[in-house]
């Protein structure tokens, strides 16, 4: 699919209340937008647009009915686990996007902190606050590019998710998945740098976000 294919996609997916911009590029920004409107829908959540699912987005549209509900993932039972490896397990029943932000974000578990990591290239030798929490994201196609602190202020929807938060402010960013802290400071050791914890960090000043049904 490319081209005027694309772009019509693109239309349909805005017109299903999943804001899309229309550049006529599949690109990860388009699949994640695929994936929000897959989750809406009850479809398997692929990022993909088989003929099948075009088919169904395409009578959404005609009929008016896209968009005018929203299935947010199951709320969490259990929350993510910390192995002793300082990397977290996700929860059995959490959903893929939950599962790939924990994996992402373990592949950096380690890294030193170093300004500016991050938000170059995706694999970087370190990586600061706001360049963490994007790569973590990434693994789930939640975000298209690094952001930083700022951004994260208005990225996704307002308030806490159920299984993904955002907190930011102008000059720091963390996340909480599954009832984990992914944070480069505050933490449970002297180092620096990416780092899952069980503790909680002071939240005031933090303006608080979390991707659409999650």
């Amino acid at each position: 699919m490319r081209g005027t294919d694309v772009r019509v996609l693109q239309d349909f997916l805005t017109k299903a209340g999943v804001k899309t911009k229309v550049d006529g590029r599949y690109g990860p920004a388009t699949t994640s937008s695929v994936r929000r409107w897959e989750r809406k829908s009850s479809l398997p959540v692929d990022g993909k647009m088989p003929k099948t699912d075009a088919s169904t987005l395409r009578m959404q549209v005609a009929q008016g009915t896209a968009g005018t509900q929203s299935v947010p993932a199951p709320a969490p039972t259990a929350n993510a686990t910390l192995g002793a490896d300082g990397k977290a397990i996700a929860p059995a029943g959490a959903p893929p996007e939950v599962v790939a932000v924990i994996a992402a974000a373990n592949e950096i578990v380690g890294k030193p902190y170093r300004y500016g990591g991050g938000h170059g290239d995706w694999e970087d030798s370190g990586y600061d606050c706001s360049g963490s929490e994007s790569y973590a994201l990434h693994g789930a196609d939640l975000v298209s590019r690094p952001m930083n602190s700022s951004e994260f202020m208005s990225w996704g929807e307002p308030g806490a998710g159920q299984w993904i938060t955002s907190y930011a402010h102008g000059g720091h960013s963390f996340l909480v998945v599954a009832g984990l802290r992914f944070d480069t400071g505050y933490n449970d050791s002297s180092s620096s740098g990416p780092k899952w914890s069980t503790k909680m960090r002071p939240t005031d000043g933090f303006t608080v976000r979390h991707p659409e049904g999650l």
